[in-house]
């Protein structure tokens, strides 16, 4: 049977085949490939048509809701203004309706100025530039070709995407180690210039062409070259993403990776030449001449036969398509075999790719240096046969620090996620225990993935309607049943892609697998099979139904559909679970596409907005938030969203009018989702106390749980408005007046109701560390001067009735 191959969502389209600088450790123009020398210097028209096209009808049959096309070179800012409009335009314009394009573009900088980015502003692309440190680490290989520094002109350009006009087109900085420059120099001298990211790289090498390794630099000078610079950045608390230390810690906890490097996830990206040539990853050009080659084209082949490529499909293989050294490594799940390049050999050794990295050696050691400091924490598990909770991990003094202020990075929000997959898993052992499941099929298929495939499972127990079915079934709820235990082990098994069959029951006129999609059916019982390609429903009526990457049964499977808001961050748009009806209001059916379009371009404007205003509040609700449910409208002018207690990782929201307003949504309602788990793990308050407070914002008076809860969550209400007061400084007009009038009452109730919590007396010693955080993140805004006319507007605002509020018990 032919492969059904996987499809890319990641395109490189070399724009300009040529570069205004020398850089001697350059791929393109240094290493074995030489096929630069044939090509157009600039892509053509035709060719830029061509590849449009076959991206957008490749999303189309896929039913992508998102892809990445990266603007490549050579340098490709040589391409100039016009041609690069035109791309944008063109790959923009092919993609179908509820795709979304996160276009890119990869530059030395040195061309970069105002003009450019303007440009880019108007068409919606990010600017990466590379850069390998100070001065003296720059000028070591990225010079001119006379021998001049570039360094001035990159850091001109850096600077400029630093300006608050351009600070969001700012993708970040690329830096090749070289392990003769000092690795805190090149961190600092980074680190000063406020990415948003950083990818380290180690430099293109092969067992042909090995690395340069000092004679005084130890065995593994790469892994200690990273670990200095990884011991910087978790000191400074981790100031942005670094993608190789974010792809190890992901991959130790055996989540995904980041980057093609790292980790055993298929390979998804495709390389656009100037010619229109497909070819494989560009680090293959390292290898040998020809070595990406497919010998296929944008004119006479789509991108399913590219996959089909038999280099492609090496590199989509995962475990089964490394070495035999490689699969009996304690760390190649999160090492990966390292990047297939660099695996090459051409002698008898081992001829081709059939061999460990080059690095294999820097790699064991820094996979082991991540994880002997401490990072991650490993996810606690709850035996399968265990009856009894296991206790989840404590939360650190560090990160209570964080979130006593209302805020919590990545590391923080992950152990919160950490601890309420441990929560989740003792809960489906109670259920299993007092419904008196001994042995059940569904069981005993969860236990044996817990050992075999853990992470297919934990991504299925990880999903935030599980727990709250465990608990409707733990607190007697008759309409909670135990047909979701074999949903969850089917959808567990079709994940880890295991031989096993499953009778799931079919309820509503539909088939449920959590965090798949389910497959409308007649109702009864089904039997579901895993297969390599996907999974086969044999329905109660007797019809097969196959579903797999490509086929989408008819129209009968209805997917989950994710929406790629960040460098490896999707949020499922829940429409399909039926547990997902857990939020104190309606929720939405499936979303027709034209709302599906309307969502993701929400989102993604939204979590711009939230990186821009919110960085203290952002970077956990990456870690965190998982899924978004929407919910029906609420009465005309009033906006809804609202948590739920036992639904960690989801917010449910009806989709506000504008994206800012749905970006003040998603802060506010993670919020509660982070209090929450916080109050899973410890006492806030005394769990005795009846006493009723007014909110500041409420008519009614709410228990000491709901005032935490609400003040918590306008924490995030206020710092809002006010990074948006302060972007509006000195402005006039309706919209500026509006927001330092919200600002005036929003910090203003935030701070008495801070008050009102610390003069109860029902918190505990950690509650009011709480309540001194919260003070301390206000206090900096009551101090913030404000017009006249904005204070008077919240005095009318506070004496009018009382406004409607987005969430039931905030």
């Amino acid at each position: 049977m032919d492969r059904i191959p996987l499809p890319f969502t990641q395109f490189v389209v070399k724009v300009h085949s040529r570069c205004d600088l020398a850089c001697d450790h350059c791929y393109v123009y240094e290493h074995a490939d030489t096929s630069w020398r044939t090509r157009p210097k600039v892509i053509g028209d035709e060719v830029l048509a061509g590849a449009a096209g076959r991206v957008g009808e490749h999303a189309a049959a896929h039913r992508l809701t998102a892809v990445r096309v990266v603007l490549h070179g050579g340098e490709p800012l040589l391409a100039g203004p016009d041609r690069l409009r035109r791309a944008a335009e063109a790959f923009r314009s092919a993609l179908p309706p509820g795709c979304a394009l996160d276009l890119r573009i990869h530059t030395n900088g040195v061309l970069l100025d105002r003009a450019f980015c303007k440009l880019f502003d108007e068409v919606g692309v990010k600017v990466g530039i590379s850069l390998d440190g100070d001065r003296a680490a720059n000028d070591r290989h990225r010079r001119y070709a006379d021998g001049r520094s570039s360094h001035p002109q990159v850091l001109r350009a850096v600077g400029l995407l630093r300006e608050p006009e351009f600070r969001h087109l700012f993708a970040g900085l690329l830096c090749t180690i070289d392990v003769e420059n000092d690795p805190v120099a090149v961190y600092r001298a980074l680190a000063e210039l406020e990415p948003p990211a950083v990818d380290f790289l180690l430099p293109h090498a092969t067992w042909q062409q090995p690395p340069k390794r000092p004679a005084d630099g130890g065995e593994t000078p790469y892994a200690d070259w990273l670990l200095n610079v990884y011991d910087q950045w978790e000191a400074a608390g981790r100031p942005f993403a670094v993608r190789t230390f974010d792809s190890v810690h992901r991959t130790l906890r055996g989540l995904s990776s980041l980057t093609e490097s790292l980790g055993l996830d298929p390979a998804d990206v495709v390389v656009l030449e100037t010619d229109g040539s497909f070819e494989q990853a560009d680090s293959l050009k390292t290898a040998f001449d020809g070595a990406p080659a497919t010998g296929m084209d944008v004119f006479t082949h789509d991108l399913d036969q590219v996959a089909r490529h038999p280099g492609m499909a090496r590199r989509q293989s995962g475990l089964a398509g490394l070495s035999a050294t490689c699969r009996s490594c304690p760390v190649v799940r999160s090492c990966g075999g390292g990047l297939y390049a660099h695996r090459y050999r051409a002698d008898a050794q081992g001829g081709g790719f059939d061999n460990p990295s080059v690095y294999c050696g820097d790699l064991l050691t820094l996979i082991s240096g991540v994880a002997d400091r401490g990072g991650p924490e490993p996810i606690p598990r709850v035996p399968a046969q265990a009856a009894e909770p296991v206790g989840p991990p404590a939360l650190t003094d560090r990160h209570l620090g964080e979130l006593a202020r209302g805020h919590g990075g990545a590391e923080t929000v992950g152990a919160l996620a950490r601890s309420q997959l441990a929560v989740t898993r003792a809960m489906l052992a109670a259920v299993r225990s007092s419904s008196g499941l001994r042995s059940s099929a569904a069981w005993d298929v969860l236990s044996a993935l817990d050992a075999a495939a853990p992470a297919a499972l934990d991504a299925v127990l990880g999903h935030p309607y599980v727990r709250a079915w465990a608990a409707r079934r733990l607190a007697g709820d008759p309409a909670a049943g135990l047909g979701p235990m074999a949903e969850l082990a089917a959808a567990a098994a079709v994940r880890a892609k295991a031989d096993a069959t499953l009778v799931v029951p079919v309820r509503g006129g539909a088939l449920h697998l959590p965090t798949l999609g389910r497959l409308m059916a007649a109702d009864g019982e089904a039997r579901v099979t895993g297969t390599p390609e996907g999974f086969t429903v044999r329905t109660a009526d007797g019809g097969v139904v196959t579903v797999t990457g490509r086929d989408a049964a008819g129209g009968r499977w209805q997917p989950v559909r994710r929406i790629r808001l960040a460098d490896g961050w999707t949020v499922a748009l829940e429409d399909t679970d039926p547990q997902r009806d857990s939020h104190q209001w309606p929720v939405e059916d499936r979303l027709a596409d034209p709302e599906l379009h309307g969502w993701t371009g929400a989102l993604r404007e939204a979590w711009e907005l939230l990186g821009r205003d919110l960085p203290d509040y952002a970077a956990g609700i990456r870690a965190g938030l998982s899924t978004v449910t929407p919910l029906r409208a609420g009465p005309a002018g009033r906006d809804v969203s609202a948590a739920a207690r036992q639904a960690f990782g989801a917010v449910g929201i009806a989709r506000p009018a504008t994206a800012p307003v749905l970006g003040l949504l998603l802060a506010h309602e993670f919020q509660h989702v982070k209090l929450g788990a916080v109050l899973d793990l410890m006492d806030l308050y005394d769990p005795s106390d009846t006493a009723l407070y007014h909110a500041p914002w409420r008519p009614d008076p709410r228990p000491i749980e709901g005032l935490l809860q609400g003040t918590y969550a306008h924490l995030a209400v206020t710092e809002f408005w006010g990074t948006r007061t302060l972007a509006y400084d000195g402005l006039p007009g309706g919209t500026a007046d509006h927001t330092r009038a919200q600002f005036a009452l929003w910090r203003r109730y935030t701070s008495e109701a801070v008050e009102r919590l610390a003069g109860s007396g029902s918190l505990t010693a950690l509650g009011m560390r709480f309540a001194d955080g919260m003070r301390e993140s206000v206090r900096p805004w009551l101090e913030m001067r404000l017009p006249d006319a904005a204070e008077d507007a919240a005095g009318r605002a506070r004496r009018a009735a009382a406004p409607e509020r987005t969430v039931a018990g905030s």
